[in-house]
């Protein structure tokens, strides 16, 4: 946790995430006095309370109600949990995963296991087949600030994606770009083409260019959309149901931000695009509420970890609202991603 919480308050601020997330009520100073065995009157848990909010770490909802932790409060929480974690075998999972008789059978039980396990979307994004590469790419102008992207992969398959662009450009330019990207990126595996796009961008001295920038841009943006490839399991929903509309005080945001998931997991190629970013980390990865780039992500967290199949990466996780049960939810997530690691590594002995 932050350094410059005193042991008394990181102790509070603790006890005040782990009560609101069981509980789904604003925590009280004589509550926490009460319980949080610091042997506090609730007069000193208040001016704490009231220092954790003037740090941004709890909010009150209501004059006369108790603290709830904010974004800030659930990353101080999660970092806590994730300093203190000793990884620990989940041989029943492993065993029930060890009965499947393919991999894609393993990866669709995966997802079903983290689901189940910690009472959230559980999804498993099983990493593109290495003879999905890209052919080539194409940009065409549709009209004034929007471009066509046509990404064609070995195979014949071919995705589109249409973007917004600022700035004036020509439909010579676009074909310039395009082919630049052909010259230096076809024959790659979508996933290399992907990283070595980004590590391009990282590279200063080729963004002096202004045209084979918006290239790099245009590229990245239609291959990240696309993803050929790649595969999502997803399982759970109805725990999405129970845990969100459980929150009866406040039934109308509950109410969008349940819309706002199912929309993500009816549009695939995004949630993709997003647990994408995650492929970048090694190990596990915590995402929580407004640390996601898109607002409409804000009333989400993620907890995601990876896993090899000997050369490429996917990842597997669970998605559910902010007040999600982490310690639960990062201790399924890791067992069942080195289960799977480990599964696969067996059969390819």
């Amino acid at each position: 946790m932050s350094q410059d919480l005193t042991d008394r308050q990181r102790r509070i601020l603790a006890r005040l995430v782990a009560e609101y997330i069981e509980q789904g009520e604003p925590v009280s100073s004589s509550w926490l006095a009460e319980h949080s065995a610091l042997g506090l009157s609730s007069a000193t848990v208040r001016n704490i309370l009231a220092r954790l909010e003037e740090q941004g770490l709890v909010r009150q909802p209501h004059t006369s109600a108790g603290r709830v932790p904010t974004d800030s409060g659930y990353r101080q929480y999660v970092d806590l949990l994730l300093s203190g974690r000793k990884r620990r075998l989940a041989p029943e999972i492993e065993a029930r995963l060890s009965q499947s008789g393919t991999v894609a059978d393993l990866l669709e039980h995966a997802s079903h296991e983290l689901s189940r396990g910690a009472h959230h979307i559980g999804f498993v994004m099983a990493p593109a087949r290495p003879s999905a590469r890209l052919q080539h790419i194409d940009f065409v102008m549709l009209d004034a600030g929007r471009v066509l992207i046509v990404v064609v992969a070995t195979g014949g398959r071919i995705t589109h994606k249409v973007i917004e662009l600022t700035g004036r450009i020509d439909q010579v330019q676009l074909t310039q770009a395009a082919n630049y990207i052909n010259r230096e990126f076809a024959g790659l595996t979508m996933h290399e083409a992907r990283e070595a796009i980004v590590e391009r961008m990282r590279q200063e001295r080729i963004l002096y260019d202004a045209l084979m920038a918006r290239a790099l841009e245009m590229a990245k943006s239609g291959l990240s959309a696309v993803n050929p490839g790649e595969t999502l399991h997803v399982q759970g929903t109805g725990y999405l149901f129970d845990e969100i509309l459980g929150d009866a005080a406040d039934r109308d945001r509950a109410l969008e931000t349940l819309r706002a998931l199912v929309r993500m997991l009816e549009e695939k190629n995004r949630l993709i695009e997003l647990l994408t970013q995650y492929l970048d980390t090694s190990g596990l990865t915590v995402v929580i509420g407004s640390e996601h780039g898109q607002h409409d992500l804000h009333p989400f967290s993620v907890v995601a970890s990876t896993f090899s199949d000997g050369g490429r990466v996917g990842a597997v996780g669970v998605i559910g609202p902010t007040r999600m049960r982490y310690q639960r939810a990062i201790s399924v997530v890791d067992g069942v991603s080195h289960a799977v690691t480990r599964i696969i590594e067996k059969h390819a002995d």
